[in-house]
């Protein structure tokens, strides 16, 4: 059930390329459609049936925590897990987790991204096997490292990034405690270059699940410009 499911969101990066724009917020609580980015992915997230989430942050923690101090939204408990030095991605994840009241899968999600996607796929996909890794089809996969896949599904790693279209990956995980247990113990860990990597070469069977869906990734001027409109035209996602 994804009631007995725990979300850590990543909300600890720095946001570098959007300090011009945003030079006394971080990247997640960016305003997007009179709310905090990081608003509408939580809304996403309790609309997938998700009723606790932890917030893995770094940098300006405080305003965040403030942030999860004051959300509300029925069902659905925030909670803060602060990195006191850089842990990298994984190393967050894993630090959050320890703030987790539940023993159930664990699934970890970007705070700066959203793929509204149906994740009943996701969380079949991981009953089945030692974790899963979404996809999603973009037009231009220029910005993002594209899945490689084998004919069965299972992820075989990354690729490159390079233009044109492609199967991305959308930074949405999910693992079994078992599999969580097997993460590389360096830090800072990160995902891409460290855990599956090191999942992979250990045999575990990591399924790629690729999806059509509205993608948006808040990480350049660009793109946190258009967000709103996104927001807009997807509002069912949220409600």
């Amino acid at each position: 059930m994804q009631s007995e499911l725990t979300a850590v969101v990543l909300a600890g990066g720095l946001g570098t390329r959007l300090q011009k724009v945003l030079p006394d917020l971080p990247k997640p609580l960016a305003p997007v459609a009179g709310k905090p980015f990081l608003e509408w992915l939580l809304r996403y997230l309790r609309g997938q049936g998700i009723e606790e989430v932890v917030l893995s942050v770094g940098h300006r923690a405080g305003q965040v925590e403030a942030f999860a101090r004051n959300f509300s939204l029925p069902g659905m408990k925030v909670g803060c897990a602060v990195e006191r030095e850089p842990l990298g991605t994984a190393g967050g994840f894993l630090n959050a987790i320890h703030s987790a009241k539940g023993d159930g899968d664990v699934l970890a999600c970007n705070g700066d991204s959203l793929v509204l996607a149906d994740l009943k796929a996701l969380f079949e996909a991981a009953r089945e096997s030692d974790g899963a890794i979404l996809g999603v089809r973009v037009a231009d996969a220029s910005r993002y490292g594209t899945l490689k896949r084998g004919a069965d599904g299972r992820l075989l790693g990354f690729d490159e990034k390079r233009p044109g279209s492609g199967v991305v990956n959308a930074g949405v995980y999910l693992f079994p405690r078992a599999t969580i247990g097997k993460f590389p113990a360096k830090r800072p860990l990160s995902f891409e270059y460290d855990v599956f990597p090191a999942l992979i070469a250990a045999q575990a069977t990591i399924r790629a699940v690729s999806c059509d869906a509205p993608f948006l990734d808040i990480g350049t001027e660009a793109a946190l410009a258009q967000a709103g409109g996104f927001v807009a035209k997807n509002m069912e996602w949220f409600e």
